[in-house]
């Protein structure tokens, strides 16, 4: 009983970062990519009420997944934009919506790369790649070294509409994921070769941001542990991406796993009961000084106080617990809330669990989440639709 309340209290206290900003107490709801904005690449009001809604919830940090630099390279036609034709306003009213009661709101700012959706883009990836059900064109040089300003750009852009931090996303198979990645990295022009090489423009990104909004802002960033894929990033180049972040100014590295290649299974989706990569952490404390965040596979109180009470990590991301109570840090941390029943899927089809909690975020941002009753089968259709019919949408704003 004792060693639970050291562990609870832990959990409760409030993380300064290295920049001066505080999050209130170690549980943050990590980033999905909820699929909500307009098709436009603007906020709509359900995302806003979505975002409140976990703020009310008593959440330390949402982030919000998968927020374009480009909108020629998005991951899907309801992600927001930072970039060029970002809409001000409604950033603002977001932001306004969801930073009360103490609570951080950050956009990962993200670029999908090879995997840009190819309804509304010509992918690009760090080389160009023809892999089963995969193909992309190769950046040129040029390209590769305009990347830190338009992250710039968007952190900027970021701070001005109200974030109160960003993060980077360099995980999960996307662009900056790819040149870490020797699977999808094979650059002989000095963005290639070794794993100093291919974290060179992660790098160059992080000091750019940095450069734009100061030394007071919080800059997370997002990294994989492992690929998870033949070929891919290994556990050992990992813990070298995390020493070599250790030299720059980022306040909080999340760790995460997987990558979104056609046809590989999710981390998400499998069956493992507890936190996937608290083995990663806890060699990575070693490598650095970074306040360090863990994502992925924590499902319960117990899990969670114990990540942070063993010192592997100093912030706990839970996405999926979050989305099925949205009152789950008040729950964890304040009274004797139950832990949230996972629903179980007998057959899943390959993206069904990730559809299903799409349309379940829905559903909670329309406050009507009590009435959710989707099947994988009807989510996956419901998912589906949407994005069609908003990638006419994108076009008609963007271009491909």
């Amino acid at each position: 009983m004792h060693e639970l309340a050291t562990s609870d209290e832990r959990i409760r206290r409030p993380l300064r970062l290295p920049c001066g900003a505080v999050l209130k107490h170690r549980l943050a709801k990590s980033a999905m990519s909820d699929s909500l904005a307009d098709g436009r690449g603007a906020p709509t009001a359900a995302q806003a009420r979505l975002y409140e809604r976990w703020a009310q919830g008593g959440v330390a940090l949402s982030i919000i997944g998968e927020v374009q630099v480009d909108p020629g390279f998005p991951e899907k036609p309801g992600n927001l934009v930072l970039g060029a034709g970002l809409n001000r306003l409604a950033l603002k009213s977001l932001a306004g919506r969801a930073l009360i009661d103490g609570a951080h709101l950050w956009p990962q700012l993200g670029h999908a790369g090879a995997l840009s959706h190819p309804p509304i883009s010509r992918p690009k990836g760090p080389s160009a790649l023809d892999v089963g059900d995969l193909r992309c064109e190769g950046m040129s040089t040029d390209e590769v070294r305009e990347l830190p300003n338009l992250y710039a750009i968007a952190a900027e852009n970021a701070m001005a509409t109200g974030f109160s931090g960003v993060q980077v996303h360099a995980a999960h198979g996307f662009l900056l994921s790819q040149f870490l990645s020797p699977l999808f990295n094979r650059r002989t022009d000095g963005y290639g070769g070794s794993i100093e090489a291919r974290c060179r423009i992660v790098i160059e990104v992080v000091n750019a941001v940095r450069a734009v909004v100061g030394p007071a802002f919080p800059i997370g960033i997002k990294i994989n542990a492992t690929d998870q894929l033949d070929g891919g990033l290994t556990q050992n180049e990992a813990l070298e991406v995390v020493r070599l972040l250790d030299g720059t100014s980022v306040d909080l590295i999340d760790i995460s796993g997987g990558t979104y290649f056609p046809g590989a299974r999710a981390t998400s989706d499998g069956a493992g009961k507890g936190p996937y990569f608290l083995d990663f952490a806890q060699h990575a404390r070693k490598r650095t000084t970074k306040p360090l965040m863990l994502t992925g596979g924590f499902k319960s109180r117990a899990q969670a106080a114990y990540a942070v009470a063993s010192e592997a990590v100093d912030v706990v991301g839970a996405a999926r617990a979050m989305v099925l109570d949205p009152r789950l840090p008040d729950a964890w941390l304040f009274t004797d809330g139950a832990d949230p029943e996972f629903p179980r899927f007998e057959t899943a089809p390959p993206g069904g669990i990730t559809a299903w909690y799409t349309m379940r975020l829905t559903a909670l941002a329309e406050d009507r989440e009590d009435r959710f009753t989707m099947d994988l089968a009807s989510a996956i259709r419901a998912y589906e639709d949407r994005d069609s019919r908003r990638c006419e949408t994108w076009l008609r704003k963007f271009g491909r």
